[in-house]
């Protein structure tokens, strides 16, 4: 038990809501241990109880899924939480909005009992799931709809090895495909993510993938 991802879990409607923590409490190795109707509730539970991921739908009164996110994850905070965003609309500004708050998954509500687990277990470990029906194309926007100006640039120049690791993390890959499409050990793919987030002043791998569409390195643009 103590092992267990603990999760806390926000949807303002309670069927809904009541749904996503019976599904996850019967996921072996993940516990709810809080949900809240909120943004505000959630945010509350969540900085006290600390759970491994926070589980928020986008649309809630009061305050939504996004300002919740940025509240629990965003640049401003020190000790930032896992937030996977779930919600029943796919809009391209939603998504956009909830990673650059800095959620590390993004699902769709009919995502299935297997990809929502997977995203809990993806989060708690630092990795990001995207749902792959959008993966590509709003990590895509992030090229088009990024700020403008030069391109931003690593603060010591990417290795050939970083610069593949870079391509697959933008791919939406995991550590354990990455290791097995580059015929290197998962250590080693650590290893080059921690320094991919060094060397651009990232925080996670959902930032290196926004770096690499920023950049035109994930879409074949010099």
């Amino acid at each position: 038990m103590s092992d267990d991802i603990r999760v806390v879990v926000a949807d303002d409607q309670e069927i809904v809501r009541t749904g996503l923590v019976m599904i996850l409490n019967a996921e072996p190795g993940i516990r709810v241990v809080g949900e809240a109707p909120d943004g505000r509730r959630a945010v509350e539970l969540a900085q006290r109880l600390r759970p491994d991921v926070c589980l928020l739908d986008i649309r809630m009164p009061g305050m939504d899924g996004i300002e919740a996110t940025r509240r629990l994850a965003g640049p401003a905070v020190t000790d930032p939480l896992a937030v996977v965003v779930i919600t029943t609309f796919d809009l391209d500004d939603h998504v956009y909005a909830a990673l650059r708050a800095g959620a590390r998954g993004f699902l769709l509500k009919d995502a299935g009992t297997a990809l929502l687990s997977q995203a809990v277990h993806a989060a708690a470990r630092g990795d990001a799931l995207i749902a792959p029906s959008i993966t590509t194309r709003l990590l895509k926007a992030f090229a088009d709809t990024g700020p403008s100006g030069p391109p931003p640039q690593p603060v010591d120049p990417l290795t050939d090895r970083e610069e593949e690791v870079l391509a697959l993390v933008a791919r939406g890959r995991t550590n354990a495909e990455i290791a097995s499409g580059l015929h290197i050990s998962l250590s080693t793919v650590k290893t080059h993510i921690t320094s991919l987030m060094a060397k651009l002043i990232v925080r996670n791998r959902v930032e290196i993938a926004m770096w690499a569409y920023e950049t035109g390195r994930a879409t074949g643009r010099p």
